[in-house]
């Protein structure tokens, strides 16, 4: 039986193929760009798809573009998404429809599972998903964790075993630090089995700071970028390649001494907003225990400029970076720089604080709802990707949070305006906000999308119901919007204690 790739976003089923074209459609893509340097793009996930869309529409070049995926259940769908012409990634950013348009009016644009293409590159660039695999408790208490460098590995040997004498590997993936290092390695060995040296080979590593949601692009074309090179000479290559993709005259390039110092950037970035959110989880409950509404102390602390990025309450920590990039300093301290001191146990400790944050969401509805009046109450929940303006639900805290609700015997409904189908649960998701069962007892607001914001048709719908509990997880209502539906409603606020 062929096996099945299942789009998230239209539910459409594609079969992937059993066998490989042996490059016939890439040849064909290539003639259509005979004086073009090929970039390929290996894995298009949120970052790999719209970085690829970023160097189909470069500032300073013209380049032909290959999406490289696996052929697997999890990755085909997006492979032929592309190549029938709808993105893989839904976002509120205009940008990423105008881009991908203008890729199809230029045809410089092709996704492949061929490992051929890396035969044609001039540029590969690697976007591939490291996940750190944890051993956590039903309510997210984290236990153990493992780093697994093994598809890291078979991503950089397929490149080896492929690529041209001449090529610049520029590795944007979030790794442990000392990985990069460990490609350029790999990519020597597979060169000398090939017989043929990897001198003219040019490794480094330059992170990616995507933000999915309205900024997507800009993320990456106007933002600053930290780069470094595994020697000079591919330094000065990636910092050329990088001025022709992003606009350095307003956002400078940073070269750092070594790719060990680009990896500890990156994930010194990421735990630093990790712990800064796991800080502000106990003060949520305290103020919630002393009767104090968090949100006005923090905007009063917030107007001092030093105190700026102070974080907000909030439902918990998602997404691919910060529920796991202070676990992976920790690992490569231990496992790759191989320290004397062992874990980064501050770091460590942001991580098992945010993962328990739907826990406490629940908990907080718990105290003011009831614990077995949840049973066989109909919810609705609003949002269940884990960032607003996108459809993105990987390590969504909405996921911890519904599964509370729904082994309480909750009946739960979900709407998100970015996610049709919830891979995860099975779950098809409504996208008609208008779309409401009269016979709902609890609203809860667990996604900050602007869909949901200042909404006055939301907010009327709200208030015609009967006997609502509101519950807004991530502070999203206004003022106004609370003062005007507690006339008829019970509305608490997470982090919240004098409502």
């Amino acid at each position: 039986m062929k096996k099945i790739s299942k789009n998230p976003i239209t539910n459409q089923d594609y079969l992937i193929p059993d066998v490989l074209d042996d490059g016939a459609s890439l040849k064909e893509f290539i003639e259509e760009h005979p004086d073009k340097p090929i970039i390929v793009v290996q894995g298009l996930g949120f970052v790999g798809s719209v970085m690829s869309l970023v160097c189909a529409n470069a500032i300073k070049g013209d380049y032909a573009v290959i999406g490289v995926d696996l052929p697997t259940e999890e990755s085909y769908w997006k492979i032929a998404s592309i190549n029938d012409g709808f993105f893989p990634v839904v976002s509120s950013d205009p940008k990423v429809k105008a881009y991908f348009e203008e890729t199809r009016k230029k045809r410089n644009f092709y996704a492949t599972y061929d490992n051929y293409a890396y035969q044609l590159a001039d540029v590969i660039i690697v976007d591939i998903n490291l996940d750190v695999q944890k051993e956590s408790t039903q309510f997210g208490n984290l236990i153990d964790y493992e780093v697994d460098l093994s598809s890291f590995k078979s991503a950089i040997k397929a490149i080896g075993k492929n690529a041209k004498e001449k090529v610049l590997i520029l590795v944007e993936t979030t790794v442990p630090p000392g990985a990069t290092k460990l490609a350029a390695e790999i990519i020597d060995k597979e060169y000398s089995k090939r017989g043929i040296s990897s001198e003219n080979v040019s490794i480094g590593h330059s992170y990616e700071r995507v933000m999915p949601g309205p900024n997507y692009i800009d993320s990456i074309q106007n933002f600053f970028r930290v780069y470094a090179g595994v020697d000079d000479k591919s330094a000065n290559e990636i910092e050329s390649f990088l001025r022709t993709i992003i606009r350095t005259d307003e956002y400078p390039l940073t070269r750092l001494g070594n790719t060990n110092a680009t990896e500890i950037s990156k994930v010194l970035e990421n735990s630093y907003r990790a712990m800064n959110i796991s800080f502000i989880v106990e003060w949520s409950r305290f103020a919630e225990e002393a009767g104090v509404n968090l949100y006005e102390v923090i905007n009063a602390i917030r107007m001092r400029t030093t105190h700026k990025n102070i974080m907000l309450p909030g439902i918990g920590v998602g997404g691919y970076c910060l529920t796991k990039d202070p676990l992976l300093a920790s690992w490569a301290r231990q496992n790759l720089i191989n320290a004397d001191n062992d874990m980064l146990a501050m770091s460590e400790m942001a991580v098992r604080t945010n993962d328990k944050m739907p826990l406490h969401a629940f908990e907080f509805l718990e105290s003011f709802y009831g614990k077995e009046k949840l049973k066989g109450k109909k919810i609705q929940l609003y949002g269940v990707s884990y960032l607003a303006g996108v459809g993105d639900t990987r390590y969504t805290p909405v996921a911890n949070f519904y599964k509370l609700l729904i082994e309480h015997e909750s009946i739960v409904s979900l709407h998100d305006p970015y996610v049709s189908y919830w891979e995860e649960f099975n779950l098809n998701i409504s996208q008609d906000i208008n779309s409401f069962d009269e016979e709902t007892n609890i609203v809860i607001f667990t996604t900050g999308h602007t869909e949901y914001k200042n909404n006055k048709n939301l907010i009327t719908n709200l208030d015609n119901q009967e006997d609502l509990y509101i519950y807004d997880t991530i502070g999203i209502l206004s003022e106004d919007e609370i003062s005007f539906l507690s006339k008829k409603h019970v509305v608490k606020v997470l982090g919240r204690g004098d409502i």
